[in-house]
């Protein structure tokens, strides 16, 4: 084997090798059965025929060939258009040469003839079979100690010579493996064959132009799903991507992947992001990007200043503040819920403080992303306050003592009435059938019941009814005993008195003091009532 070059263009020629194949008289001999070469070189599959009788009427190439139908002739796909030359005759030279090889020419190629005889046709097999292959850096080791070797899909035909280079510079030739401690991630490196300097495998190199794009464009709102990509230029491909984010000045933190999706994203995710991608030639860094969300004011207060007791007469500012971004474009103040100052600053100042000031403030700030209220702020002056406290509290105990007072004189003018209240003091004793006793000692008795007798040494007898109403028919005896005092030395005069029961179902008796058959239920009292000496 031989290998000839000219420029880009490899040609490859295979003499040592020769296929024949015949029958009847009929023979194509093929070069050889195999062909590795690179990808944009040309080739020359060469191969010669014989046939046994008439005259050749068409010859040419193909790759594929379907049941029951003429195989396609190469030469009228489309595929190889411009880059096929047919070298051969029709006596026997059937040579063929394929320009600007591409990884997908690689085929197994046969040549068929026909002649003017019946059954003159012929193809030759096995055919020759062709593999285009590129040149590709393979590299392996660790980052300060890598190795790389220029490899191929398919072992060259001829036994070629390699040359390095670094950023489009040669470095070193004849070996297939350049060895290095010392690779830099921003340099490349590239290999070629030999004899076509011009088809330099793909270089390789670390990531670069590493960069971060946020989906969608423009500005961000809070609660929007939001997508950060790394994106980086890299041959071998990047690895792996890391993010590092900063948020609100917080410590840096990293994630893997090439995306960072917010599904809902936050005022909190406001701050500084970036990503590192790597291969296995280095790492690349992209510019670090502000994360700006944008949120409807948040957190509205309403604080007053000085702090502590408000004074009557002093000064008064009350601020409204608010967390929103952008910062609130205007501020609306409300006094009892009722506004009184729309669009007004966010400082309301009252120079001289009155009571009629006294009472709830709040404010709105609005930013164009929305509105949020403050909570209501109330402003008293102590004094004012304490007075009216005072006079409540004054007005509720006064209320209080009054009712308790009428309640007790309520209380004691029942409870004093019950002797002479034969209704009242019916329900009373209701059901009782214990003896009542009573000792009452008075200073004078005023009776309409009782009159005064004279003031002789005659004994004076008062009378008086006294009618209970029972729920049974029961007797209730009750004693009685009312002592007067005495001032001076006195004789006892006897009083009587007759003391009638309203039973249940029994009629109303009359009250005769001098009958001595009674109702079992009559009561007598015995009264010593004080007597005056007769002078």
């Amino acid at each position: 084997m031989s290998l000839r070059t000219a420029g880009s263009v490899l040609v490859v020629f295979l003499w040592s090798v020769t296929v024949v194949l015949g029958q009847n008289g009929w023979r194509v001999t093929y070069t050889t059965q195999s062909i590795c070469t690179l990808k944009g070189s040309t080739v020359e599959l060469t191969c010669s025929y014989t046939y046994p009788s008439g005259k050749v009427t068409t010859t040419f190439w193909f790759t594929e060939w379907g049941t029951g139908v003429e195989p396609k002739d190469l030469g009228q796909d489309p595929e190889y258009a411009g880059r096929l030359e047919y070298h051969g005759d029709k006596k026997k030279d059937c040579t063929l040469k394929i320009t600007d090889l591409r990884e997908r020419d690689s085929a197994t190629y046969k040549f068929r003839l026909l002649t003017d005889q019946t059954r003159g046709k012929y193809y030759g097999r096995p055919g020759v079979t062709l593999s285009v292959t590129g040149l590709q850096v393979k590299v392996t080791g660790g980052h300060q100690d890598k190795t790389l070797t220029c490899i191929t899909t398919c072992t060259l035909t001829d036994n070629p010579t390699y040359i390095w280079y670094k950023n489009g510079h040669k470095v070193k030739e004849d070996t297939s493996s350049l060895d290095s401690d010392s690779f830099s991630d921003a340099d490349s490196y590239s290999c070629a064959v030999k004899g076509h300097e011009d088809l330099l495998s793909p270089a390789v190199y670390g990531p670069r132009n590493t960069s971060v794009s946020v989906s969608p464009s423009g500005e961000i709102v809070e609660g929007s799903s939001v997508t950060l990509t790394c994106s980086s230029d890299a041959n071998p491909p990047v690895q792996s991507y890391t993010w590092w984010y900063k948020k609100n000045g917080g410590d840096y933190q990293s994630m893997t992947g090439p995306q960072h999706v917010f599904n809902q994203i936050q005022s909190s995710d406001t701050g500084e992001y970036y990503c590192v991608s790597q291969n296995e030639m280095g790492t690349d860094r992209s510019r670090t990007i502000n994360m700006d969300v944008k949120y409807a004011p948040k957190n509205t207060s309403v604080s007053v200043s000085p702090s502590g007791e408000i004074v009557e007469g002093s000064s008064v500012t009350l601020t409204c503040s608010s967390d929103a971004n952008p910062p609130v474009d205007k501020y609306t103040w409300y006094f009892q819920n009722e506004t009184f100052l729309n669009g007004c600053g966010q400082m309301y100042n009252i120079s001289n403080f009155r009571s009629e000031d006294s009472g709830h403030y709040h404010c709105e700030a609005w930013n164009g992303r929305g509105s949020r209220n403050s909570t209501a702020l109330m402003i008293i002056i102590p004094g004012k306050q304490t007075s009216v406290l005072t006079a409540a509290v004054g007005i509720i105990v006064v209320v209080l003592v009054v009712i308790l007072c009428l309640s007790g004189f309520m209380w004691f003018r029942k409870k004093a009435s019950k002797p002479s209240n034969t209704r009242d003091t019916a329900d009373d004793v209701q059901g009782d059938s214990s003896p009542v006793y009573e000792n009452v000692s008075s200073m004078s008795i005023n009776s309409t019941a009782a009159q005064t007798a004279d003031t002789d040494d005659q004994d004076d007898v008062h009378y008086a009814s006294v009618h209970f109403s029972h729920c049974k028919n029961q007797e209730v005896p009750l004693y009685s005993t009312v002592q007067l005092p005495q001032p001076q030395i006195q004789d006892e005069d006897v009083q009587y008195a007759a003391v009638e029961f309203n039973l249940p179902g029994a009629a109303t008796q009359p009250v005769v003091a001098q009958t001595a058959e009674k109702d079992p239920s009559e009561i007598y009292s015995r009264i010593n009532k004080p007597r005056t000496k007769k002078t």
